[in-house]
């Protein structure tokens, strides 16, 4: 879908919706001038999270105003670095999303019980959760029997509390429109789809998405960098990993992979070093 056709849909959208320009802005906190420029097709390719902030405010799904994935993928000019990396892997947790310490707070603040002991409790099973040997329904079980309260639901809190790193999401936009790339992460069932559902995480086409919960295997096992080099289709050298771990970037630079480590305590500083790295070679 080019500007046009997407000015064209958010106008339906917001007409079928009821609301004016002015209310629209109002709800997803955005300038009148922008919302005119999009609407009338003068803005090319709007940031993705003000098209989220649309959507969400009109109550209507990403993919109802852009379609599946990003417009613009299917034409992809793909490039190679100048050292020589065709594929990029995105870690999830500490890369495009704040850790997610703030859950382990809310549940303790919640139920009144201390801090110390939920971070405990759920670091003794999350490994097993990750690679899909027990499920999210049996981590709620065991964490409630520990803690002594009555139920836990933990993708509530993980998906209420997760916060976005606008900085490195809005280049992984980037870079999805110049290389093949996919997410490599270490994650619980259902989680990587809940961040999509609630524009926690770009709802972009990737080209593939490594899931540990999904291939039984866990970052910084060889098994996950194996399934993640094959369904990448390119050489070992030809892929980049950017993660927040020096262990899991250890173990993909054992197998020739290039790799970089993300700072998210210093975000923009580390999204400049991962752009840089980025550029193509023409």
């Amino acid at each position: 879908m080019d500007e046009k056709g997407l000015g064209q849909k958010l106008q339906e959208a917001r007409q079928k919706a009821g609301l004016t320009q002015q209310q629209l802005c109002h709800q997803a906190n955005l300038s009148f001038s922008t919302l005119t420029k999009i609407e009338r097709g003068a803005i090319k390719s709007p940031s993705i999270f003000t098209v989220q902030s649309i959507a969400a405010a009109l109550g209507v799904g990403l993919e109802e105003l852009v379609g599946s994935g990003s417009p613009s993928l299917s034409n992809r000019d793909l490039k190679t670095t100048k050292s020589g990396v065709k594929f990029v892997y995105f870690d999830v947790n500490g890369c495009l999303v704040h850790f997610f310490q703030r859950a382990f707070v809310e549940l303790a603040e919640e139920h009144d019980v201390p801090a110390d002991a939920v971070e405990t409790a759920y670091w003794h099973y999350n490994d097993d959760v990750c690679r899909g040997i027990m499920t999210i329904n049996d981590l709620n079980d065991k964490l409630a029997d520990r803690l002594g309260i009555e139920s836990v639901d933990w993708s509530k809190y993980y998906l209420n509390t997760v916060e976005p790193i606008l900085e490195m999401q809005e280049l992984l936009k980037w870079a999805s429109e110049r290389y093949k790339f996919g997410l490599l992460t270490n994650t619980m069932p259902g989680l990587v789809n809940g961040m999509r559902r609630i524009n926690k995480l770009p709802e972009l086409r990737y080209d593939t998405i490594i899931d540990s919960s999904e291939v039984a295997a866990i970052k910084p096992e060889s098994k996950i960098y194996e399934i993640a080099q094959e369904r990448a289709g390119v050489a070992p050298g030809e892929i980049l990993l950017i993660d927040d771990s020096r262990v899991n970037l250890m173990a993909a630079e054992r197998l020739g992979w290039h790799v970089l480590w993300f700072d998210d305590a210093r975000p923009e500083e580390a999204v400049e070093r991962v752009r840089a790295a980025l550029q193509p070679a023409n």
